[in-house]
């Protein structure tokens, strides 16, 4: 019997053998021993299972990643350092120079810039689509080195809601995964692997860690995409792997194992972005409590929302929970209990208007972060999305004097107050 989103987010993962710990054990430490070089060249050969350095994989970091894979629907996870490592290494895993990515232009500003200018150095070229294109418009976004699609579920801070049905079918029409990040409905809210997705990502530093302790991503497949039937596109999966003794990964680990093996085997062991089994302990006890917050921050974002809809001085208001919000009824058809606490408004006056008014905030901080127990706010254009010209802006729906204020597990009625009076 399948086991409901609560019972996975407290009991996933990790089940403990008689008289072994009941919380996750943090193995902290970089290296494991063996007693023969022949037991230690199984591992890397990837003919055994087991661990031999925590930059490639962990004890802590797995039972944690296999949690977050049963919340998501997928087979397989890692963790990541951080959200951004864990969005490069997604795509990366599939990408290489002379490839191209087709990519919402409706995504956080920091995976914009990974994309648009950082991959664009290492020959991986995009084309960005808006969330709202047509199947026509989609379509002609491809070309035959595509490689990969990828969206946010809720951009963060946007706040357009993906079609994934529709990005999904686009990417298979195409012969190519779909990359969904869904770090702001989090899978308690929106599993999109039910809806055709075909890889998850994941901020954990946002809801699932919800308490601003530590900073980490998640990768998950769902084990879905086959590889061997678009062979030519995806070599690294597809044919042998000249630094791991000609493996071929959808060969030796089939379709649920291929994509974070290699990723795991290739791209960690390469580039080095691991979670600390520390972050990933704090990161459970988040993942715990993850089904009771998702509720209450929705609800906060909802109140805050109709509060702000009905204020002269606000111009715009973004939430997909809005009866008037242009996604209302497609957030409702993959998020039917709400999609989270970020609620993005636009004060008349721009940038000067928004930044007095968050000067006058008692409750809710100042700070370059969102989805915690605590309120807080930020202008993107002056902060995390200052690297985009106004232009870019525009495009991404982030106007100068935008506000995205990500509300917390306070009380609703003290977060109104606390608007209110900064609104005067």
């Amino acid at each position: 019997m399948s086991q409901g989103i609560g019972t996975r987010c407290v009991q996933a993962g990790y089940t403990p053998g008689n008289g072994e710990p009941r919380q996750i054990p943090i193995i902290q430490s970089t290296t494991f021993k063996y007693d023969t070089s022949e037991d230690m060249g199984k591992l890397f050969d990837l003919e055994a299972s087991g661990y031999f350095y925590t930059r490639l994989q962990n004890p802590t970091n797995d039972h944690v990643a296999a949690k977050i894979a049963a919340l998501e629907g997928g087979c397989a996870a890692m963790l990541t350092s951080s959200g951004q490592a864990a969005n490069f290494f997604a795509l990366f895993n599939i990408c290489e120079c002379g490839s191209h990515i087709v990519a919402s232009s409706s995504i956080y500003g920091g995976t914009f810039n990974l994309i648009a200018v950082t991959m664009a150095k290492m020959g991986i070229e995009v084309t960005f689509v808006s969330p709202t294109a047509s199947d026509e418009e989609l379509d002609a976004a491809f070309k035959d080195n595509t490689r990969a699609v990828f969206g946010e579920t809720i951009a963060n801070p946007a706040l357009t809601v993906l079609d994934i049905e529709k990005f999904a079918n686009a990417a298979h029409r195409h012969g190519v995964p779909l990359v969904v990040d869904n770090t702001f409905p989090t899978p308690v809210n929106c599993r999109p692997i039910e809806w055709g997705a075909d890889i998850v990502t994941h901020s954990t530093t946002k809801y699932m860690d919800g308490h601003g302790a530590a900073v980490g991503g998640a990768i998950v497949d769902s084990g879905k995409f086959d590889w061997m039937a678009h062979a030519d596109k995806f070599p690294g999966l597809t044919q042998p792997d000249d630094s791991y003794h000609g493996i071929v990964y959808a060969e030796k680990f089939g379709k649920e194992g291929a994509f974070i093996t290699k990723a795991t085997a290739q791209l960690m062991r390469d580039f080095g972005c691991i979670q600390s089994p520390q972050n990933a302990f704090l990161l459970n006890l988040g993942l715990e409590s993850l089904h009771v917050r998702m509720p209450r921050h929705v609800e906060n974002g909802l109140a805050v929302a109709k509060f702000l809809q009905q204020q002269e001085q606000v111009a715009k208001v973004s939430y997909p929970g809005l009866e008037s919000d242009p996604y209302y009824e497609i957030a409702k058809k993959y998020m039917p209990n709400g999609g989270c606490g970020v609620v993005s408004f636009e004060l008349k006056g721009g940038r000067a208007a928004a930044e007095s008014f968050m000067k006058k905030l008692k409750l809710a901080a100042i700070e370059t972060h969102v989805a915690d127990a605590r309120t807080c706010c930020l202008n993107p254009a002056t902060s995390t999305h200052r690297q985009m010209t106004d232009e870019q802006l525009l495009e991404a729906g982030i106007p100068a004097g935008l506000v995205r204020m990500s509300c917390g597990l306070e009380d609703k009625e003290d977060l109104i107050a606390d608007i209110a009076n900064a609104l005067k």
